[in-house]
């Protein structure tokens, strides 16, 4: 089997040369690194990647960092990230944070101790920060929510346009006092979903409240909106918070669909098994995950590529939660 010194001694230039011409580095001359891979090619020289990986003290593991393990939405996306990757030779590492900034935080050290090859990061809110994994060359694609600087590779889903169609559909469908529960200040998922129902109702109709992406604080402000505001229908952030809304209805002697109409973001595997069946807007996220991965991975093998931004679109599912009785 040939080596990188038979292909240096063919050539008539260093092994560094030869390392540097087939790793596509700039600063070789156009014309050496021809004739360093016209001499790969006669002698069927092939880089060893796992030895590459070695000198690099990298592994071929992934880290993904997501925000909430117990979010079916997260799950897919994990399951898409993992999908592609082991079929490109990587493993997934799963860390969640909980949406906590420190957990994430504390991921991202062990990411960069353990020389991961990249990042998948759904990140938890506005001070989240990845210049260190940046400043080591750990490369990193966003999913889900932006970084702070809105820089570098990134999958994301058009909630705003979503929560504005789901709005829409409430309204078109006879309720006239829609209300919005969403998640908190700085999330950019929350603030995109109420700014897509505020697009629809405008500020002067506006009913909302905010929680964490949380069943428990969901139900609370929930409550309020009902004893304050009084809403005959309203749009949920995610599926973790409409379980936290329909308790709160159950609490109140509501029911979605006759009482009060309901949509709420993802949809569950749980949505189509209560009574009425809820209208979701469903989020491509399996498509998220895998559209990421492949990212990251187009970044790991050219670290000089331009960064790009994916969007893809939700769809609204209309179910028996969003109808007005007859």
């Amino acid at each position: 089997m040939a080596t990188i010194s038979d292909v240096a001694a063919r050539a008539g230039v260093s092994t560094a040369t030869v390392s540097r011409a087939l790793n596509g580095k700039s600063t070789v001359d156009p014309a050496l690194a021809a004739r360093v891979q016209e001499a790969a090619t006669e002698l069927g020289y092939h880089p060893n990647g796992l030895a590459r990986n070695l000198r690099r003290q990298e592994t071929a593991v992934l880290a993904l960092i997501i925000s909430d393990v117990e979010n079916p939405f997260f799950t897919a996306i994990a399951r898409g990230v993992e999908d592609l990757a082991q079929t490109s030779g990587y493993s997934v590492v799963l860390c969640n944070s909980d949406e906590n900034m420190d957990k994430e935080r504390r991921y991202i050290d062990v990411a960069l101790q353990e020389r991961v090859a990249g990042v998948v990061l759904s990140p938890t809110g506005r001070s989240t920060n990845v210049d260190r994994l940046r400043a080591l060359g750990t490369p990193v694609v966003a999913v889900d929510r932006p970084l702070p600087d809105a820089t570098g590779d990134q999958v994301l889903v058009d909630t705003r346009l979503a929560a504005g169609n789901a709005t829409r559909h409430l309204l078109d469908g006879g309720y006239r006092r829609v209300g919005c529960v969403t998640g908190p200040a700085g999330v950019r998922t929350a603030d995109d979903r109420l700014a897509g129902y505020l697009d629809v109702v405008g500020e002067e109709n506006a009913l909302y409240r905010r929680a964490e992406y949380r069943a428990a604080g969901a139900k609370t402000v929930t409550l309020d909106l009902l004893d304050e505001a009084h809403p005959d229908a309203l749009l949920v952030a995610n599926s973790t918070m409409a379980i936290g809304v329909l308790e709160a209805l159950a609490e109140r002697g509501l029911r979605s669909g006759r009482d009060i109409g309901i949509v709420s973001f993802d949809d569950a595997p749980w949505t189509t098994l209560i009574d009425p069946p809820l209208t979701v807007v469903a989020q491509p996220a399996y498509e998220v995950g895998k559209a990421a991965a492949g990212l990251l991975l187009a970044r790991i093998a050219d670290s000089t590529r331009e960064a790009t931004t994916t969007t893809l679109q939700a769809q609204l599912i209309v179910r028996r939660s969003s109808r007005k009785p007859d």
